[in-house]
Parts: C-alpha cells; structure tokens; sequence
C-alpha cells in the first residue's frame, strides 16, 4: 500500500526530473520555466498528460507499472532511480530481472531435488533458484525469504545473510561469479541473463569489480563451509550436475563431510 508520503515523494522526484531534462527543437532558450513541460514528457513516455499532473500532484492514483515503465523511459532513468521511481509508487519493475518468474524447472531436475535429503537446489540460466529441497531453504538464510525470485548471485552480493553465512564471503563470492561468466557466455541471447547481469552492476559495487576482473571458470565441486546461526559450523562437498536435456540448467547438491 503506497502512503501519502510515499505520494509526495514520488511526485518531487518525477518533477524534478522533468524539470532537469534539456527540451528539443529551436524554443528551449526562449522558455520562461526549465526543463520539460508536462505535456512533452507525457509525448516521450507515451502516457496521458494527466496522469503526469496526477502523479507529480501527489494525488491518490494507482498507475499501472507498466505506465510507470513508459514514464521511467521518458525521464531517462538509471537502474537506481528506476528503483526508486518503482519503490515509492509500490509496483515491480517490469524491466527487473529478480521482479518476475523464474524459468520453471524441467520435471527431471525438479524430481531429483525433490528426492534428495541433502541440501539440493537448481539454477536456471540466469542462476535464479528454479527447485529447491527443504535442506537447502534451511540453509540458506533469507535466499527464499528476500526475493519474489531467489538469485542466487544477487543473494551472495546483496544479502546480508549471505555474508554471515559464508565464512570465506570474498573467496566464494568472487569465485561464484567467475563460475556464472562461463554459464553467461551461452545465454547471451537470453535478455534475462543480460539483465541479471545490468541489474547487478548497478546495485552493487562488490559485483562490479569482480565482474570487470574477467575471470572464468568452470562449475566445479570442492569443500564448501557454512556458518549457520542456528546450526552452527557446517561442511560439505559441493557437486554439480547439468541437465542433458537442458545444459543451461544446474543441480547443485551438498554432501555433508564426515568428521575425522
């Protein structure tokens, strides 16, 4: 539910923005009041004219995200203030990769998770979390709780949980993104995984410089530790499975080590 605060700074903020942007054609210095007048954004967005008055306003309207969508257009919005834009008006992005469904599972993948009693979840190509068992939602504190759709780079680099829980967060996290370049070099034609990829860039600093380091490699198993709030130190040896049928798809399962 959007509040009346929220109303009113969503209408500063969109006014504003009109108000810095450059007007076209011969009249721009002739003009007595800066920037876009509303009519013009409302030509560049493809909106009506009043829902532009409305919003900037404050008033008690609902504009449909995509409505919101075409405004961000005409303002020239960055992901941030898209973010911003889209949080103070109480609607998804329908341009943000983590807003929307996930890829479903193929029924092979999700069969094996669910039978599973070790922690076990798979990716989708843009490493949402398409299938997961109740060990691994267990695990991952907050990955099923944050997100309509549970990321799990954007878990890694955004959530706080992720970095009470991984107690070698650097290492893993810069590895977990070297081992997606190689997934993301297939799915170039997919917009979602490209999208992923903006999104994270713009949100978070850690990702950014990890992604311009250019590193590669391939998905492979190893010791993985764990730092659980409740159930204390706990170890495992990851392995990863790609589906025949689908080879952009993972199965992740963890195998707890023995002690000593």
């Amino acid at each position: 539910m959007q509040t009346d605060e929220q109303r009113k700074l969503l209408g500063a903020f969109v006014r504003t923005r009109r108000e810095s942007m450059t007007p076209e054609g011969h009249d721009r210095r002739r003009r007595r009041t800066p920037g876009l007048r509303r009519e013009e954004l409302a030509a560049r967005a493809a909106i009506g004219t009043t829902w532009v008055s409305w919003i900037e306003q404050g008033r008690n309207v609902r504009p449909s995200a995509e409505t919101l969508a075409r405004l961000a257009d005409g303002l020239s919005l960055s992901t941030a203030e898209r973010d911003y834009l889209f949080s103070l008006a109480g609607r998804h992005d329908p341009a943000d990769p983590f807003a929307g469904a996930g890829q479903a599972a193929p029924a092979a993948i999700a069969a094996l998770v669910g039978q599973m009693s070790w922690p076990c979840y798979a990716l989708d190509p843009g490493w949402s979390v398409c299938a997961a068992n109740p060990a691994a939602r267990r695990l991952f504190v907050g990955l099923f709780e944050s997100d309509p759709v549970p990321n799990l780079l954007r878990y890694v680099f955004m959530h706080p949980a992720a970095r009470q829980l991984l107690p070698d967060w650097a290492e893993r996290a810069g590895r977990l993104l070297a081992e997606f370049r190689r997934d993301y070099s297939h799915g170039l034609a997919d917009p979602r995984v490209r999208a992923v990829v903006e999104r994270l860039q713009a949100q978070s600093r850690d990702f950014r410089e990890s992604w311009d380091a250019q590193t590669v490699l391939a998905r492979e198993g190893g010791s993985r530790s764990f730092r659980h709030p409740d159930d204390g130190p706990l170890h495992f040896t990851q392995h990863t499975l790609a589906d025949v049928e689908r080879g952009d798809f993972r199965v992740v399962f963890l195998e707890p080590e023995k002690p000593a």
